[in-house]
């Protein structure tokens, strides 16, 4: 007998008023059905969880880590009871539901909506955001353990201890942080065996542009991904080792030199291929376990416009992307938590929401900073946090297209 597909029904439907509060107002409900058509993910038929509130409940597990997957979904559904019958029992699908119907969203709508939407978000009036009109950004990486099982394992291994191994696989991820508003933005991630500036390759390819300035430690540099970089037409300020060989062809006024850096020994030798860059040397005087010189490189070459002074204090403003991975992995997380999704896709799928879920959290963050006219870092993620989550039932009820504000 023929088939024909069943469709959802026209008008509004209960699942359609949820909204989240602050959540949606970041990740509206519009744009998550334009991501879930792009993708092909759309609900073709009625069910208990729809695509979009799948959505929404993959962003609300990174609230809510410590509690069941149950329990995060009541959370989101008790805000529309009073449409029903508030004295009616609310009907929360069981675990296995839950898991299924992420399994049927998968990974790739996540990633796709935290892309689009998850940008620097620096208006000219954040505090502690810009330098001469450059927008500050910073890049690092960082790992998070994920549930021991033998899929997770395979797909993403985990680090060597002097025991063996670690107690739980790991993933890896680069990211790039919005120094005056915190925000992590061009997220990638993959398996604990790729090294930070394989990943930093791609973030640096699809997120840094003309108008930035970036900063980044030791770690990451290297002829490759210097010359990559500096391609974005971004400028950068990077630091290397101290005892790296680097040439003063011209000393400038401020007591920085021009040098050149060369893609092999060969080419330093017969000095080809050249790449010219500007250096800062500078020492911390006074400063108990400080090294004996810290040694900076630049795109800025004219010190009129970027005096090696103000560089070098600028320098140590990379320590914000610190606080932001710690937000995300302390705060947000929990100390000593795991992410608790059981196969390599739904990993992926958490992690994406989790880095949204902060997202969400820091526009809030920046939205109350620009009105008290305060810099973003003088307020509390914690206490950010705390206030989300006991809000989000209450703000569930607001429909999509509400336009107020909420803090």
């Amino acid at each position: 007998m023929a088939r024909t597909t069943a469709t959802l029904p026209a008008g509004p439907r209960i699942t359609d008023y949820i909204s989240l509060g602050v959540i949606t107002k970041t990740f509206p409900v519009e744009k998550i059905r334009s991501v879930l058509a792009a993708t092909g993910r759309s609900s073709i038929r009625e069910r208990d969880l729809p695509a979009q509130v799948v959505v929404y409940y993959v962003i609300a597990l990174a609230l809510y880590m410590q509690s069941s997957y149950r329990e995060v979904l009541r959370c989101l559904l008790e805000g529309v009871q009073w449409l029903l019958d508030p004295s009616a029992p609310l009907k929360v699908a069981g675990a296995s539901g839950i898991s299924r119907a992420r399994a049927r969203l998968g990974w790739e709508p996540i990633k796709r909506l935290h892309d689009e939407v998850v940008q620097p978000i620096a208006t000219p009036t954040t505090r502690g955001a810009w330098y001469r009109g450059l927008r500050l950004v910073s890049i690092d990486g960082s790992t998070l353990d994920v549930a021991d099982e033998q899929a997770n394992d395979a797909a993403f291994g985990r680090p060597g201890s002097s025991r063996g191994s670690s107690a739980f696989p790991q993933i890896r991820f680069v990211s790039l942080v919005e120094i005056g508003t915190h925000v992590l933005f061009g997220s990638r991630m993959a398996e604990y065996a790729v090294g930070e500036q394989a990943l930093a390759k791609s973030v640096i390819d699809e997120s840094l542009v003309k108008g930035m300035l970036c900063l980044a430690d030791r770690n990451f540099f290297g002829f490759d991904l210097w010359t990559q970089a500096q391609e974005t037409d971004a400028h950068l300020l990077w630091r290397i080792r101290g005892n790296r060989r680097l040439d003063c062809d011209k000393r400038l006024p401020d007591g920085s030199y021009l040098s050149c850096i060369y893609p092999s020994e060969k080419d330093y030798r017969h000095k080809t291929n050249g790449v010219e860059l500007r250096v800062i040397d500078y020492r911390l005087e006074g400063v108990e376990g400080a090294e004996p010189i810290y040694r900076l490189v630049t795109t800025l070459l004219d010190p009129a416009e970027a005096p090696a002074a103000e560089l070098a204090a600028l320098y140590h403003e990379r320590w914000e992307i610190e606080t932001a991975l710690d937000e995300l992995k302390t705060h947000l997380r929990g100390a000593n938590i795991v992410l608790r999704s059981k196969t390599p896709d739904l990993v992926r799928q958490e992690f994406y929401g989790m880095m949204m879920a902060h997202f969400a959290i820091r526009e809030l963050m920046h939205q109350a900073a620009l009105k008290a006219d305060e810099d973003p870092d003088r307020l509390s993620f914690i206490h950010a946090v705390r206030v989300i989550r006991r809000k989000l039932a209450a703000f569930s009820a607001l429909p999509p297209s509400d336009e107020g504000e909420v803090y």
